[in-house]
């Protein structure tokens, strides 16, 4: 049970790190500065991507662990960091392409206090490119 429970915090301690250069990705993808326009400015578009973020790399995370699990501790440890990154690299190449095919500046309405259908679409594409790293990893 010890060595269950060292598991489990290991793996939320990446896990949690993930997210954060998730976060960090975002925020320089963005104007200004991420977390201000969330809990300052109260923008729920930059709220909807940060989320739509957050829920990509949990699934990325979650399905590697889960299918690496009985491959060894350190070997699932390990696909876990390497497929959590090539999300957060990923997710923000198709921010990029999606900000290149649509009017206007991606970062620019994902920071607005008003709502913006544009942090819908921007959700959808970071949640689509993780499914597919998902499906990816499935065996």
């Amino acid at each position: 049970m010890l060595a269950s429970i060292g598991y489990a915090v290991a793996y939320t301690g990446v896990g949690i790190l993930l997210l954060v250069v998730g976060a960090l990705a975002l925020d320089l993808l963005t104007p200004g500065h991420l977390a201000k326009h969330i809990y300052e400015e109260r923008s729920v578009n930059a709220g909807i991507a940060l989320a739509a973020g957050f829920l990509g790399q949990g699934a990325i995370a979650f399905t590697t662990i889960w299918t690496n699990a009985t491959s060894g501790f350190g070997r699932a440890l390990l696909y876990t960091v390497v497929f959590g990154l090539l999300g957060v690299l990923l997710q923000a190449l198709a921010f990029l392409l999606l900000d290149l095919l649509t009017p206007g500046r991606l970062g620019q309405h994902l920071t607005e206090v008003a709502f913006h259908p544009a942090s819908l679409v921007s959700a959808g594409a970071t949640l689509a490119v993780s499914a597919i790293i998902v499906a990816s990893i499935w065996p």
